[in-house]
């Protein structure tokens, strides 16, 4: 699995040490940026995520900010993104198993490291359930092709 990884300022430092996690993993990613802990926008660093995603250049994404609510909201504005905030392992699973999300967003601020390793690690494994929600993913990709 190719992950794409970013974060704004805030979280920096979180994203650098998830690195380390997903080495132990054995999850390829690619660091999309920040490269400090300079003030940047989230939305520039959301956006390149889930554009890669998008096109198909990486299968998920992972953004790290202070709430994980900026990215969120962010990368859900790409068509074809499905990006959840997960506070805890099952939020993580849940989020795949019945929303299909390809991005994952995480609030640095609010959640310690080794719950981030948990979080990251729960929804990596965790596989679309589809049926049920199958019908629903279809609606919300409906609403992304209408004009507003």
């Amino acid at each position: 699995m190719k992950i794409a990884l970013a974060a704004d300022h805030a979280g920096y430092e979180e994203k650098e040490k998830l690195k380390s996690e997903l080495d132990e993993l054995g999850v390829e990613y690619t660091d999309m940026g920040t490269d400090s802990e300079a003030s940047v926008d989230y939305p520039d660093f959301a956006r390149k995520v889930a554009e890669a995603v998008a096109k198909g250049e990486f299968e998920r994404g992972i953004l790290l900010c202070g709430s994980g609510a900026g990215m969120a909201i962010a990368a859900n504005k790409v068509p074809g993104i499905r990006s959840a905030v997960a506070w805890n392992e099952e939020i993580a699973r849940l989020s795949r198993e019945h929303n299909n999300t390809n991005v994952l967003a995480l609030a640095a601020r609010f959640t310690a490291d080794h719950e981030i390793k948990n979080i990251v690690k729960a929804w990596l494994d965790a596989d679309f359930e589809g049926g049920r929600h199958e019908r629903r993913i279809e609606k919300i990709t409906k609403i992304e092709q209408e004009d507003v």
